[in-house]
């Protein structure tokens, strides 16, 4: 039991090192037109330095493609985005919130920044429809029990209120009921648009790779997010299937979402992308529009390895 305790406190003070790092360490002010701003991110696992002293922004409706070679930071960075990774020092802005400080809720600032990984992590004991609703029934859900929590605290305190004086109570928009109704109809209605409706009711196994990728594409929409992060869609995919996964994001691109993509797809990089990093030896060494980086690109590191990629 002693030794728990300790274990307990150990944790604790872990944490709270953690958070006055980042509070005695403040960041630079930062540009609310950005809608992610990275400012000195640096990260390592023990003594390997996987990327150090990277710093950059994203504006609203920007496409940005990361390239480079493989083990140059590429995933990690667009992990630490949303702090799936924890950075190692630095800081990451969204919205203007910090989420490397602790008192920033990680997961309500992650409903708006839809992720999609390039092994799809979709649930293969549920179905294709339970994997859609799984996150938006359930964030639905207990932003509804706050609000039940709240007014219940309302109503006791209330009875000691002078009759001037009582507070109304917060209004219930939905319904559980409800809740799970429109998730369920925005489901079916993102499968129509990739044209998998009839792929509701079975299980992700069943399917092909390139099926799976385009589900989890709108399981990531179901949230409606203010930006998507791929890390490489279509690594895992049969060159047949890589087309139709790309052509989903071109059209996502086409309608404005703001998205930042990993991806070894030059050709696509190309054509869809505002804008390109190039990562190499733990930075990003060159960054500028597809033109520039495939048609006039300045740094030797680039020119090797489009030199082997195009």
């Amino acid at each position: 039991m002693k030794n728990a305790k300790k274990k307990t406190a150990k944790h604790n003070r872990n944490k709270n090192e953690k958070f006055f790092k980042t509070e005695t360490t403040p960041a630079e002010p930062f540009d609310p037109d950005a809608l992610i701003e990275v400012q000195h991110l640096t990260k390592k696992y023990g003594a390997l330095t996987v990327f150090e002293d990277v710093s950059a922004k994203i504006s609203t409706g920007e496409k940005i493609a990361i390239i480079g070679p493989s083990g140059s930071g590429k995933s990690t960075f667009l992990r630490c985005l949303n702090v799936l990774e924890d950075p190692t020092d630095g800081h990451v802005f969204f919205k203007g919130n910090n989420l490397c400080n602790l008192k920033v809720d990680i997961n309500i600032q992650r409903r708006k920044m839809g992720m999609v990984f390039q092994s799809f992590n979709l649930f293969n004991n549920m179905n294709v429809l339970k994997n859609i609703t799984l996150a938006p029934v359930h964030v639905g859900l207990q932003d509804l029990h706050k609000i039940r929590r709240k007014n219940l605290f309302i109503k006791l305190k209330n009875l000691f209120r002078k009759k001037d004086k009582k507070q109304e109570l917060i209004k219930i928009e939905k319904s559980a009921k409800e809740i799970r109704s429109e998730a369920k109809a925005n489901a079916i209605r993102l499968l129509e648009r990739i044209g998998l409706a009839d792929k509701a009711n079975v299980y992700p196994s069943t399917l092909s790779g390139g099926q799976r990728q385009r589900i989890a594409i709108v399981r990531a929409l179901a949230m409606n997010p203010e930006v998507m992060l791929f890390d490489e869609p279509t690594s895992a995919l049969d060159p047949e299937m890589v087309g139709e996964v790309l052509s989903l994001i071109k059209e996502l691109a086409n309608e404005g979402m703001t998205m930042v993509i990993v991806t070894h797809e030059m050709g696509f990089a190309r054509e869809v992308a505002t804008r390109v990093m190039f990562m190499a030896d733990g930075k990003i060494a060159e960054e500028g529009t597809p033109e520039q980086i495939f048609g006039n690109p300045q740094n030797d590191r680039l020119k090797d390895f489009l030199s082997k990629v195009l």
